[in-house]
C-alpha cells in the first residue's frame, strides 16, 4: 500500500506579493482622489514581511487596503494573511499603518488544523512538524477531501498546501 502526504503550511507567494505591492502602487499613482496627498505604499522591511501605508487619515489608508485586498482576491491570495492589529499612528499632517504579513503555524494553530481533521476523517494521519503539519494517507481521495476541508474551514489564518506526493 502506497502512501500519499501532503503538507498544511500558513505561508504567502512572494512573487505574488510583489506583484500585488506593484499593482496597487500603480493604483494609487494614477487615483485622481490621491493626487497631492502623502498617499504611498512601501515595504515595512528589507524582508518584504509587510506593507507600511501612509495617508491622509484613517479613511485614506482604509480606501488603500481596500485596494491591497481587491489585488489580493485578484490574485488568489487569501486576505487573512494581512495582520491588521496595529493601530493607525498619526502624526504631521499624515497618517501610517503597518501591516505585516502572516506566515507560519504556531502550536496552537497546529492543533486545530488536527483536530479537525480528526474529527472529520479518522483514518487520516496528522503530524505536526515545526511551522507545518503532514498529513498522511493512503488514499489520494481521502486527502483530497481533507484540502477541501481545510480550504472551507474559517481560520483567522491563510491555509495553503505543498509538497504533494
Amino acid at each position: 500500500m502506497a502512501n500519499f502526504s501532503f503538507d498544511a503550511v500558513s505561508d504567502y507567494d512572494k512573487a505574488e506579493m510583489n506583484n500585488v505591492f506593484d499593482q496597487t502602487q500603480r493604483e494609487i499613482t494614477s487615483r485622481y482622489d490621491f493626487k497631492g496627498t502623502p498617499a504611498d505604499l512601501e515595504w515595512l522591511d528589507g524582508e518584504k514581511a509587510g506593507f507600511k501605508i501612509t495617508g491622509n487619515g484613517e479613511w485614506q489608508i482604509e480606501a488603500i487596503l481596500d485596494i491591497i485586498r481587491k489585488k489580493l482576491a485578484a490574485r488568489e491570495q487569501s486576505q487573512k494573511l494581512l495582520d491588521l492589529s496595529s493601530e493607525i499612528v498619526e502624526s504631521n499632517m499624515k497618517a501610517t499603518k503597518e501591516v505585516p504579513l502572516k506566515k507560519g503555524l504556531d502550536q496552537e494553530k497546529a492543533k486545530k488544523i488536527t483536530s479537525l481533521i480528526r474529527e472529520q476523517y479518522p483514518k487520516v494521519k496528522t503530524q505536526i512538524q515545526g511551522d507545518l503539519v503532514r498529513i498522511t494517507s493512503n488514499s489520494k481521495d481521502d486527502l483530497q477531501q481533507v484540502m477541501q476541508i481545510l480550504r472551507a474551514a474559517d481560520f483567522d489564518f491563510p491555509v495553503s498546501f505543498t509538497n504533494y506526493r
